[in-house]
């Protein structure tokens, strides 16, 4: 079974409120800051499948006015011995524009391993893509070039990006993703606003539906559903892919802060 790269990655991405500590969100305006870290459990129909986490610090020497979201995607369980996952995708973004500049992907999905590095080049209007397949020794690396708008999102970033936006019932967002080929314009449709219980407490919640299968971000048929928090925060609080192997699920289990991860080591 092949699966769309994005999909543990985005299982990642009022009420009792979640204490973000060292972060005044009401002060800074925003609904994410860095040392931001969110923990997701993953479920695929009924057991136990993984872990997700989204870390965001500060870019550092890399970019030092940008920020850099680290996500790691881990399968668990029964479905470890059916199909292991090991992914670490790394965003840097511009915090204020949040147009994606890169992201690097390390994914390691049953017999696949890819090591993967998207530029996006806005002054030559250029997405650079350069992909090694790490299971064919000496072969060549892939090498494409692709026009892109003034600002696009990566896989990554997109979440942020939504989490920025002033939802409104039967309202659509129009989402520009590029993932290494060509551009893909996604319509975000913001369906409903409902109760949703996690771990952590019961949210007003926004249910939106951002179109990426069936041709469009992915070829594979399917639904993506994601609840984002109706308050300041905009936690994506429940994120799920209905497909043909079952409905995979991440539910926000923790989000923690580090005041010394605001800014990377390197």
């Amino acid at each position: 079974m092949r699966t769309c790269p994005a999909l543990f990655v985005a299982l990642l991405l009022a009420f009792p409120p979640v204490i973000l500590s060292g972060v005044d969100l009401k002060d800074s305006g925003q609904p994410f800051a860095p040392g931001e870290a969110l923990t997701y459990d993953v479920t695929w129909s009924v057991f136990k499948a993984g872990q997700v986490t989204a870390t965001l610090i500060k870019a550092g020497e890399v970019a030092p006015d940008a920020y850099k979201v680290t996500t790691m995607a881990r399968s668990a369980g029964v479905v470890s011995l059916l199909f292991n996952v090991n992914n670490e995708f790394q965003s840097i973004f511009n915090p204020q524009t949040l147009c994606s500049q890169r992201i690097t992907k390390k994914v390691n999905e049953g017999g696949r391993h890819k090591d993967t590095l998207i530029v996006f080049d806005y002054v030559r209007h250029l997405g650079l893509l350069d992909e090694r397949d790490l299971t064919q020794q000496g072969a060549p690396a892939k090498h494409a070039e692709n026009e892109i708008p003034a600002c696009v999102e990566d896989v990554v970033t997109a979440f942020y990006y939504l989490r920025r936006q002033q939802f409104e019932v039967g309202h659509e967002i129009d989402l520009p993703v590029n993932d290494g080929s060509k551009t893909q314009q996604v319509a975000v449709e913001v369906q409903a606003l409902e109760k949703v219980q996690t771990p952590l407490s019961t949210f007003d919640a926004y249910r939106v539906e951002p179109k990426v299968f069936n041709n469009n971000l992915f070829k594979r048929k399917g639904r993506m559903l994601i609840w984002f928090s109706a308050d300041q925060r905009r936690l994506p609080l429940r994120i799920k892919a209905m497909i043909s192997a079952g409905s995979i699920t991440g539910t926000l289990r923790l989000v923690s802060n580090s005041t010394s991860a605001g800014s990377s080591a390197r």
